[in-house]
């Protein structure tokens, strides 16, 4: 009999990691839980812990460790705990860990998911920040290292499994005209400027379709979210952003698509469920059960496409630009972003306001190319400061 996969879950309290739980839940003969990280979830952490018994664990400090341990030992169960950013580091290095579920949201995840691209292990990239913050840096430590890389948001997914077997990053070999990405709008699809003055974190966090953190629906709700996406797939397929567009599609069935030369599109479709795609990288190159109910085409209504809005949802077009400014321009782009998301979730900012910080950060701070990551760290400092003063401003 096979051995069991070893495998780290990063942000497993988050809802990429609940989902990959629930997949990994379905084929304990494949998959064994080596790791957890939760930050400040202790319950939800506590709850996980209790059903796959993990041989280690990583929350944000000390005081939450010692209540975790505690909770554990009580309970008789099994677990190491540790705490802090250098611990998420030191558990995807684990020996025994096959392969690591990167979701921890936004750049807070980068220095962990670099590790496991710097030990070679295979990487389920649900962390976009990570390409979008450092994509040169951790594309050069995945192919220094032979590290697997497979992406888990639905949208890469798609694009993964509708480019040929073989593909190596050369979109003019494998006959690539585009990659298409689709994008469902947002709960704020079709609004005016002025109907989007006033809408609220709980009006933003109302995604039609899928299921998310709070961040993650925030971006999606000022099309920033795509405009990551955007940069994300650059460095995941090697295309150029002029072969890249945007198409909103607000019925989330077709995920994303690739356009080839001789007029052939390819595309991923499937019900718009986060454990598809975390179903695939898992298990790639098989298919396993993910829970999923199938695509019914019959109680499908029609499939429309739409031009996005950048004159109401400029955060798209920014991003395109920080793609084509190069250097540190993505990785100040995603910090401003933050800080201003953040903001608006704690009531100290609209959320129209949200592209003016990402603009004023992008003609603030300086973008020349990092050549480490404590550089790259610094910079994406230095962004969040100069945003948080924007904010104060607004």
């Amino acid at each position: 009999m096979t051995k069991p996969q070893g495998i780290a879950v990063l942000g497993a309290t988050g809802s990429v990691g609940c989902s990959t739980l629930d997949v990994i839940a379905r084929h304990p003969e494949r998959y064994r839980v080596v790791a957890l990280s939760g930050h400040r979830q202790l319950d939800k952490l506590f709850e996980q812990a209790s059903r796959f018994r993990p041989d280690y664990l990583v929350v944000a400090d000390a005081d939450a460790a010692a209540q975790l341990a505690l909770r554990l030992e009580q309970a008789g169960l099994p677990g190491e705990v540790l705490h802090g950013p250098q611990a998420l580091e030191e558990i995807v290095r684990l020996p025994e860990v096959d392969a690591v579920m990167a979701a921890i949201v936004g750049a807070a995840g980068l220095p962990s998911a670099l590790a496991a691209a710097g030990a070679g292990k295979r990487i389920l990239l649900a962390n976009k920040e990570s390409l979008v913050v450092a994509g040169r840096l951790f594309m050069d430590a995945v192919r220094r290292s032979g590290a697997g890389l497979l992406p888990v948001d639905s949208e890469h997914s798609a694009i993964f499994q509708s480019l040929p077997a073989d593909y190596a990053g050369q979109p003019a070999l494998a006959g690539i005209r585009k990659i298409i990405l689709t994008a469902s709008g947002g709960p704020f699809r079709g609004k005016s400027a002025a109907e989007l003055l006033d809408v609220t974190p709980a009006d933003a966090c109302r995604h039609p379709n899928w299921s998310m953190g709070r961040k993650i629906s925030v971006d999606s709700a000022s099309l920033m979210n795509k405009g990551l996406e955007v940069i994300e797939a650059h460095w995941l397929f090697g295309v150029p952003p002029e072969q890249i567009e945007v198409v909103v599609h607000p019925q989330s069935v077709i995920h994303s698509m690739v356009q080839y030369r001789d007029g052939s599109v390819i595309a991923q479709l499937g019900s718009p469920d986060m454990r598809t795609p975390i179903a695939c990288a898992l298990a790639w190159p098989e298919r396993i059960d993910a829970g999923v109910e199938p695509l019914d085409f019959f109680s499908l209504s029609s499939l429309s496409f739409e031009k996005p809005d950048l004159a109401n949802f400029p955060c798209l077009r920014l991003a395109f630009d920080a793609l084509a400014m190069g250097g540190d321009a993505p990785a100040v782009l995603n910090a401003a972003n933050e800080v201003a998301v953040d903001a608006f979730l704690n009531g100290r900012l609209r959320f129209v306001d949200i592209p003016k910080v990402v603009s004023e950060t992008l003609s603030g701070v300086d973008l020349a190319a990092s050549a480490s990551l404590d550089a790259l760290l610094a910079r994406d400092e230095d962004a969040r400061r100069f945003a948080r003063g924007r904010v104060a401003a607004c």
